[in-house]
């Protein structure tokens, strides 16, 4: 090794401190908004394990984003298990708190914490939970704090869509594996398989700024309304072949420049990925493929976003978890790093 550059390297490097080292300005504002009162960074195993390591807080007061836990999964149609996502998704350590893409500490710009979970009624009664939900996120918006939630089933995004959307109807960016858009299912409309539908229906949801990724399965010959309604649908044959830039690009173009939320379904990724989940389909995206895929998306004006269908006893690896955990991060990062001022 060239004795001239260790010795430069020495000068530079031996005695400095985690949250110093370097003399990139951006690297070394990270490392001081990420220690810890007195000086030192958290221990991420140790204390109460919140949303990607936030603060707690009783209510929403004062925040910009309330990071929300929605532990409900009656609206399930094969597995269920998604109530206990939040929990799982809170049991994760180390996501975060630097974002390399948008190059900043999101919970450095906003006020946030976790503010815990839904309260429900009733653990029996699908209707009065979607009612429930729907009640704590109009309290959300009229408040001015917009919500970053872990679910729960997939029917829990169209209740937190009628709070958002009422007034003004939100656009869309949807990865699933399923559009989701399916009619009344033994029964009943309520269930998750058809959030988005029920929300064009309701006027809060706009199909025309909606995109769906990632959709692909057996499940195929349910989803006429979302072509029929104006959503594009971008299957997976279809992602494969155009590519994440292009499927990112597509998106910002569909939804435009208008108020937009982020639904994230697990099992959008391949089971080798997110096993942990009530309705796996193989062939689906991979993990960088669906973290690329956010990050391309900076600069929308997210005004809410999930993560749902964790369903952690499938998994005994606890990678759909950690997965889940890494998304919730990137839809953090987009609604505040990666906001247009």
């Amino acid at each position: 090794m060239d004795e001239a550059k260790l010795t430069s390297l020495r000068t530079r490097f031996a005695d400095r401190e985690v949250f110093t080292d370097g003399e990139d300005p951006v690297l070394v504002a990270a490392g001081r908004q990420v220690q810890s009162p007195d000086g030192r960074r958290s221990l991420p195993y140790s204390g109460i394990p919140t949303l990607l390591g936030m603060p707690a807080a009783a209510s929403a007061a004062g925040l910009d984003i309330a990071l929300v836990g929605v532990p409900m999964d009656l609206g399930v149609s094969n597995r269920p298990g998604a109530r206990f996502g939040p929990r799982a998704i809170r049991s994760i350590e180390r996501i975060g708190p630097y974002h390399p893409t948008f190059r900043g500490v999101p919970k450095s710009s906003v006020r946030a914490a976790d503010i815990g979970d839904v309260p429900f009624r009733s653990r029996y009664s699908l209707e009065q939970s979607l009612e429930d939900i729907e009640h704590f996120y109009a309290g959300l918006k009229a408040g001015g704090v917009r919500p970053l939630s872990a679910g729960g089933d997939h029917s829990i995004t169209y209740p937190i869509l009628q709070a958002l959307g009422k007034g003004a109807p939100v656009g869309l960016v949807h990865i699933d594996a399923h559009c989701d858009t399916m009619g009344a299912y033994d029964g009943s409309k309520f269930h998750h398989g058809g959030p988005f539908r029920l929300a064009v229906l309701d006027g809060v949801l706009d199909p025309e700024r909606t995109i769906q990724i990632g959709i692909r399965g057996s499940s195929n010959m349910y989803w006429e309304f979302s072509h029929a309604s104006g959503m594009t649908v971008i299957y997976m044959e279809d992602f494969m072949r155009l590519g994440v830039d292009a499927v990112a690009e597509m998106a910002r173009k569909v939804v435009g420049d208008g108020p937009v939320y982020v639904s994230v379904d697990v099992d959008g990724f391949d089971p080798a990925y997110a096993p942990g989940t009530g309705t796996p389909e193989a062939g689906g995206l991979e993990a960088r493929e669906g973290l690329a895929l956010l990050r391309a998306l900076g600069g929308l004006n997210v005004v809410g976003a999930d993560v749902v269908e964790v369903a952690p006893q499938y998994d005994p690896t606890t990678n759909t978890s950690q997965l889940a955990a890494q998304l919730l991060f990137e839809e953090f990062a987009l609604m505040t790093l990666g906001r247009r001022s």
